[in-house]
């Protein structure tokens, strides 16, 4: 289901967060970035943002506030993309997560990640991390490929599908597909033994239907316009692994260093919010479908099947549109 807010609980929601980042003496500018780009962009409120920010709502007032239990698990999963951003991240900002994580009664992945990160410190939470990584990946495995990949061999029988989509006309998703591997200078999934090839294969499709570039900045957006095509469990959780890698910084991923703090950069934060409106636009989640099937098919079509509609600054460095 995609991402959305009933309007008479935004402006809750938007206190709630104000109140969850206001610890250690106030909210980091990472933090006030993220959220005044998600009121702005995905929220559909700039008169919530910057100096019209409302007061900030506690725990129990927001419990009272938000009685969907949809609404108030939406609420976690933007809480965490404004928690992530404090750096360093503090006690006091987790157990402020915490708080509210427990009045609203929701749960998520996160919580044991940050909870360990604090309280266990790096170490404990990076061994949950790859935990947690390692079921997320194979739930995001292509759907054609039936399951994850083999970790101990190439695959020459998936570079040799792959490598047929050349074959297809110059318009169609399976051409787009290899040109995002031409300008991106990365390996065709199944050329080297690796056991995400087959999450590679999804992973970026989405990034070609979607058209975002592998940017630091980029990486985060299109897992959060993931998240916002349908905020269910596998997407959820893309979010996560997106943000632990490249904002909190304490882990990498398989294939990616990890990096801090990349929604601080310039038109990071504006970005993440952007996308997850382009996301929340689309009609259906194309992230997981057969993208096999797709390939012949014209991409202009594709993204009109699934209500792609262009990024706002297709000429920004962060899409390849």
């Amino acid at each position: 289901m995609a991402f959305r807010i009933a309007e008479d609980d935004v402006e809750p929601v938007v206190a709630g967060l104000v109140a969850l980042a206001d610890t250690d003496g106030g909210p980091s500018a990472g933090q006030l970035a993220v959220l005044d780009a998600l009121t702005t962009h995905l929220l559909g409120r700039p008169d919530l943002a910057g100096p019209g920010r409302p007061a900030g709502l506690g725990p129990d007032a927001l419990a009272e506030a938000l009685v969907d239990p949809v609404t108030r698990r939406r609420f976690h999963e933007l809480a965490v993309a404004v928690e992530v951003c404090r750096h360093p991240q503090t006690v006091a900002q987790v157990d402020r997560a915490e708080a509210y994580a427990e009045a609203l009664g929701v749960d998520g992945p996160d919580r044991p990640i940050f909870r360990d990160l604090v309280h266990e410190g790096v170490g404990r939470a990076a061994a949950d991390f790859r935990r947690f990584l390692h079921a997320n990946l194979a739930e995001r495995a292509e759907p054609a490929l039936g399951g994850p990949a083999p970790d101990d061999r190439p695959e020459p029988d998936l570079v040799e599908r792959l490598e047929a989509f050349g074959g297809m006309d110059d318009g169609s998703l399976g051409r787009a597909y290899l040109r995002f591997y031409e300008l991106t200078g990365l390996s065709l999934p199944g050329r080297e033994a690796a056991g995400v090839n087959h999450f590679y294969v999804s992973h970026d499709m989405t990034h070609v239907i979607a058209g975002i570039a592998t940017t630091g900045p980029g990486e985060v957006a299109l897992s959060a316009f993931q998240m916002a095509m349908d905020d269910n469990p596998v997407n959820t959780s893309a979010l996560l692994a997106s943000l632990v890698v490249h904002e909190a910084g304490f882990e990498r991923s398989p294939t990616v260093a990890a990096e801090a703090g990349i929604l601080a950069s310039p038109g990071a934060a504006d970005l993440l919010g952007r996308e997850m409106t382009r996301g929340a636009a689309c009609t259906a989640d194309f992230s997981l479908v057969d993208h096999f099937e797709l390939a012949p098919l014209p991409l202009a079509e594709v993204r009109e099947r699934f209500g792609v509609l262009p990024p706002e600054f297709p000429g920004d460095g962060h899409h390849i549109w």
